[in-house]
């Protein structure tokens, strides 16, 4: 499991990197692909909760999150239409709602409209800062990258410690035993350390500014997490171990967004704050 796992980080990390500094189409697709399979794993795990969002009105919104995510105006307007897109999109879901309540004596209408809800916010919403992020208008690739290693050497090194040097030296320390029995709080302090390091490292090469990049992987590295964790309760609930086969070692699209969409997003609005 341990190869299998390192296998696909190396070679799928550099070539989402080389994603992130072509830009433009080059990524749009991809991304778009990949979060297009964590909806359906999100559907999957929320059906077996006994769930039923509409699947279309999903995977509509997705798409057009992302689409607006990359073409704010989609060259028709200077307004951001992600706004108005969003509200368009809870509407639809209320009424779609409304209508299985009304008309097919639906038990689960208002769980199915929460789920719904979640998933185009997760998904689309949240997750659209990926592409967001790479269309700021300066150093955007160079940012996009750091963003991705601060949460990606986070996540590792939470692995590596917990799994191979906490033990010898610490014990082990379950950090949340329901949800995630294997993740430890020695691993956890030390994700977060090795990501402050690797992600100063690497502002240096990509001549970011070093003080504002600790700060960022401070907080992606501490607050990340939380969507690993959120995502976990979804399919302990579901009684699922993955969201999906996509990666071997790796579990599927979902379990490989959950802490990343997040980081990239506190990321993005760190850089309009204090970049």
């Amino acid at each position: 499991m341990f190869w299998q796992r390192a296998l696909v980080t190396l070679t799928l990390g550099p070539l989402a990197l080389y994603l992130v500094y072509l830009g433009g189409w080059w990524l749009f697709v991809p991304v778009t692909a990949v979060f297009l399979v964590a909806t359906h794993e999100y559907l999957h795990m929320v059906e077996g909760l006994g769930w039923k969002p509409a699947h279309w009105l999903l995977y509509g919104a997705v798409l057009a999150q992302m689409a607006v995510a990359q073409w704010p105006g989609l060259g028709l307007t200077a307004v951001d239409l992600l706004a108005p897109l969003t509200l368009i999109s809870f509407l639809l879901s209320l009424a779609y709602a409304l209508w299985l309540y009304e008309f097919d004596k639906s038990k689960t209408a208002v769980a199915d409209w929460f789920s719904l809800i979640v998933g185009i916010l997760i998904i689309g919403w949240v997750g659209g800062h990926l592409l967001r992020i790479r269309n700021l208008e300066h150093m955007a690739w160079q940012w996009t990258m750091l963003g991705l290693v601060a949460i990606w050497i986070a996540d590792t090194g939470a692995y590596l410690v917990g799994r191979f040097f906490a033990g010898k030296l610490l014990g082990h320390h379950q950090l949340t035993p329901r949800l995630s029995p294997k993740k430890t709080v020695e691993g956890y302090i030390g994700g977060i350390v090795l990501s402050i390091g690797a992600t100063a490292l690497a502002a240096y090469l990509l001549t970011l500014p070093v003080l504002t990049s600790i700060i960022m992987a401070t907080i992606v590295s501490a607050l990340g997490p939380l969507g690993d964790l959120g995502i976990s309760m979804l399919k302990r609930q579901a009684g699922l171990k993955d969201s999906g086969v996509l990666f071997p070692g790796h579990g599927g699209a979902f379990d490989r967004i959950d802490s990343l969409i997040w980081s990239i997003a506190i990321t993005y609005y760190l850089i309009l704050f204090i970049g």
